[in-house]
């Protein structure tokens, strides 16, 4: 009898257009590919990561599309990248790991989306990238990791 030997690092892409449904799509895709992959205990962090990432590009990104890639690195850990075409990386993206960026006021009408990465992030970075030959801008690349556990643990 063959034994099949399911790999524990997978990568998954998905191209987002400029559309405010792309969080939702972004949302149902992160959760059918973690719990496709026996992932269940970090679906909700990551869903709700990858819906800050996402929205946060849309908002912010300009008017091109996005991708997502969702990266199973192999000891546990999921990587979650989100590559847009505005080269400004926001906080806490901009600053190592573990370097905390204060609270927005409470009566800010923006700003608590990216602190819920910091809270709930194991780890998160930004590069901006080099744009083209023909003058195109790159934009950036943010990505968080995340490793077992749930929103709340």
């Amino acid at each position: 009898m063959v034994t099949v030997a399911l790999p524990d690092t997978w990568v998954y892409a998905l191209r987002l257009p400029h559309d405010p449904r792309a969080a939702r799509v972004a949302r149902m895709t992160v959760r059918a590919a973690l719990h496709g992959h026996g992932m269940g205990e970090v679906v909700d962090t990551v869903e709700l990561l990858t819906s800050e990432l996402v929205t946060n590009a849309y908002l912010h990104g300009g008017k091109g599309s996005a991708s997502l890639r969702l990266t199973a690195l192999g000891d546990g850990r999921l990587r979650v990248g989100l590559w847009d075409g505005c080269p400004r990386i926001p906080p806490p993206f901009d600053r190592p790991t573990g370097d905390r960026v204060p609270l927005v006021p409470p009566d800010s009408e923006t700003g608590r989306g990216l602190y819920l990465v910091q809270r709930y992030a194991d780890a998160w970075g930004g590069w901006p990238l080099a744009g083209d030959l023909l003058g195109r801008g790159g934009g950036k690349l943010l990505w968080f990791e995340v490793r077992g556990g749930a929103v709340g643990d």
